[in-house]
């Protein structure tokens, strides 16, 4: 299936926003920040699940639900290997019943090297890691069912348990599946409700091979790889297409701030100018990249920075639900 800029295969979703968060210094300033952010009128507060200067994301986002009415909350995303997915799907319907089902599943096969190394995790090929969470992903779809459960695979070994509690959003709370290669995204295709397409990993850092794999043309690909997968399995209607940016810039100097974004990470400004994964300029000028991607990707629910999250706030109020 051919992606053009003339119009995505994926139907036009309305814009929904997210913000990445990490950590604040106090548990007061955390649950303020979630407030301001729903105020701001995001949809979503994400975090990562790694092992350095984070807070753990079940009690982080468990506290953000806890302090707001309306945010969802989702681990952008759990990395399979940390944690037995009977566990996890557990914790994940207990905050879902909690905060009166507004959580949702981002899973993932793991991809840092430094966090396999400091835990004395075995870091697996990928192709390991990724069947693993691909049976781990069943597990937690299994296990929050309403029937008695019982799975044997490569890896996991589910006996006759039947899951509590039971989430509010059945099935299951909607599941996010980012990936940057071919067969992880495929795997999002036929099993998520949301996909992020993110930059290729593989060296277990974020570096030049990642950033490579970040311009419009690698992103041209990977959309293109999600829309034949789905488009297979009869999916296609079913799908949210999700970017998490990480190159933002509220400015009216966008073409400064283009420059010097490209010097930092050592590409041409052209790549900036064009990549999914960035948001420089006016907020006119987001708008309007926002709404051309939209129409070219299908990106209709895009995740911001928490550093950015107030400065982003107009853009929000302008396409949020629209």
């Amino acid at each position: 299936m051919i992606v053009n800029a003339v119009s995505s295969p994926f139907p036009r979703r309305p814009f929904r926003f997210g913000v990445q968060l990490t950590t604040s210094p106090t548990g007061g300033d955390w649950t303020e920040q979630a407030r301001r952010i729903e105020t701001h009128g995001y949809a979503v507060a994400t975090m990562p699940d790694h092992f350095d200067q984070q807070f753990a994301p079940v009690p982080g986002l468990q506290a953000i639900l806890s302090a707001t009415t309306t945010l969802r909350a989702c681990a952008l995303v759990f990395d399979n290997d940390y944690k037995h997915p009977l566990v996890l799907a557990k914790e994940l319907a207990t905050m879902d019943v909690l905060s009166g089902g507004r959580v949702e599943i981002g899973l993932g096969a793991g991809w840092m090297i430094a966090d396999y190394e400091q835990a004395g995790i075995p870091y697996d090929r990928a192709g390991v890691r990724i069947d693993r969470f691909v049976e781990g992903l069943a597990v937690i779809k299994g296990v929050m069912g309403n029937e008695v459960f019982s799975f044997e695979g490569e890896h996991y070994t589910i006996n006759e348990h039947n899951g509590f509690p039971k989430p509010i959003q059945g099935p299951h709370p909607p599941v996010i599946i980012g990936g940057g290669g071919k067969r992880v995204l495929g795997i999002a295709a036929r099993e998520a409700d949301t996909i992020g397409v993110n930059g290729t990993l593989r060296a277990g850092v974020i570096g030049p091979d990642a950033i490579a794999t970040m311009t419009r043309e690698a992103v041209i690909d990977k959309v293109a790889i999600v829309a034949d997968e789905a488009q297979a399995a009869g999916r296609l209607d079913a799908i949210e297409m999700n970017v998490r940016t990480f190159f933002v810039s509220v400015t009216d100097e966008r073409d400064t701030q283009i420059a010097a974004m490209a010097d930092m990470i050592g590409v041409n400004e052209q790549m900036i100018r064009e990549s999914p994964f960035a948001l420089i300029g006016s907020v006119e000028q987001i708008i309007d990249d926002l709404v051309a991607r939209r129409e070219e990707f299908g990106f209709s629910y895009v995740i911001v920075g928490g550093a950015e999250a107030d400065s982003f706030a107009p853009v929000v109020a302008s396409l949020a639900g629209h």
